[in-house]
């Protein structure tokens, strides 16, 4: 299948605990699975929670790329932070670049401890929209807490970014790719979350 560009970037961004690094595993590993080299950096401010996470994913029919996006080279941001969306945009968009992003905060403790403030979500939103091709909001996190599995935010997040379109796969390689990665206890809730993701771009 043809990639729109080649390679084709992907960032998928959050902070320490939100689980993106196991979100970019699942999409990277779909990709191999249909044929694709796929190509997989990750940086990492401070671990503890509210420390920056950001998976690099990069996708080719061409041969060896770097793992780490070029500054200003990003195709697609999936950001489970909604600062977080903005701060990689500022170093990866472009006019170009299309931004799904969850819409719940993350407050870093200097944003709780008063130091600092953190951006109105509105003005967040409108700058994203701005300086980007095409931008989408979901509150992922309400969605998880409705099926009672916060943490699936990030599956939510892959099923928002599956109905885009944003690569030759369908509904179905996303489900397969779920079915093989995660344990069968925690199969239905992912399923489920994913789902709600889908129906979350299809209502906008």
């Amino acid at each position: 299948m043809k990639l729109e560009k080649d390679p084709l970037n992907i960032i998928i961004a959050g902070v320490g605990g939100q689980g993106n690094i196991m979100a970019s595993l699942l999409l990277g590993r779909l990709l191999v699975a249909k044929g694709y080299q796929v190509i997989i950096g990750e940086t990492y401010g401070a671990s503890q929670r509210g420390g920056s996470v950001m998976s690099h994913i990069r996708v080719t029919n061409k041969g060896e790329v770097s793992p780490i996006i070029p500054k200003g080279k990003a195709d697609f941001i999936i950001a489970l932070e909604p600062a977080e969306a903005l701060r990689v945009m500022s170093e990866y968009g472009n006019p170009d670049v299309r931004v799904i992003s969850n819409t719940r905060p993350i407050y870093p403790v200097d944003v709780i401890t008063g130091a600092l403030e953190y951006p109105d979500i509105d003005d967040l939103k409108e700058i994203i929209e701005k300086n980007s091709k095409e931008a989408k909001f979901i509150d992922a996190t309400e969605m998880a807490l409705k099926v009672k599995t916060p943490i699936l935010a990030n599956i939510i997040m892959l099923g928002a970014f599956s109905a885009w379109h944003a690569l030759p796969l369908e509904y179905s390689d996303f489900e397969e790719a779920i079915r093989e990665q995660v344990p069968e206890k925690h199969l239905v809730k992912n399923i489920e979350a994913f789902k709600e993701g889908v129906k979350a771009v299809a209502a906008h």
